[in-house]
């Protein structure tokens, strides 16, 4: 069920517990392993740099996109996620899957610097971006490092394997410097009507 006013206003929300097993973590993985792989670019920032443009200087990651119509189930058992951890804690509007999943991979060295993940400008909205989401697909102990830090430096979200975080899309948040292995992430967003 889902409530209309949220019991508590929080801002960050991490699930308690995996939401996809370790084998749903390898399928997504693989599902995302199959479609074209990008280097992964930046939007207008602090630098003033372009959408869609490379800079290893921000973002130093591979990653492609799961189309809807690949993982079906995987968009409905995410979708029931969000819209429950909305419905309890965000309480924002007319909140819906608006973009494809993005599958994410930081090599030792791979980092993604301080941004926010909607667009100040609005140019390219509604829906907008209000929610964002980070499951870990890896297993904790594949890497070292990478860690998701919401806020300021050294607050760090640490998620084991299929478990997922939801923050508000305006909250800054960076990934750190992977030091050893392979950090696999999913990453969506959700939007809806403008904030009010």
């Amino acid at each position: 069920m889902i409530l209309t006013e949220p019991r508590w206003k929080s801002y960050i929300v991490q699930t308690n517990n995996p939401i996809f097993s370790p084998k749903q973590c390898q399928m997504v993985i693989e599902a995302g392993r199959k479609q074209p792989r990008n280097d992964a670019e930046v939007g207008v920032g602090k630098k003033g740099i372009k959408s869609g443009a490379l800079d290893t200087n921000v973002r130093t990651s591979h990653i492609s996109w799961i189309p809807f119509a690949e993982m079906t189930d995987m968009y409905k058992d995410i979708e029931k996620t969000m819209l429950a951890t909305n419905g309890n804690h965000f309480g924002f509007e007319g909140m819906q899957i608006t973009e494809m999943a993005q599958y994410t991979e930081y090599p030792v060295g791979g980092f993604y610097d301080w941004h926010n993940d909607n667009e100040l400008n609005c140019q390219n909205e509604p829906p907008v971006r209000k929610i964002s989401m980070t499951i870990l697909l890896s297993p904790e102990n594949e890497f070292e490092g990478g860690h998701l830090e919401l806020i300021k430096e050294g607050q760090a979200v640490k998620l084991k394997q299929g478990q997922a975080v939801f923050f508000a899309s305006f909250i800054r948040h960076r990934v750190a410097p992977v030091t050893k292995g392979v950090r696999k992430s999913l990453v969506m967003w959700f939007g809806g009507t403008p904030l009010k």
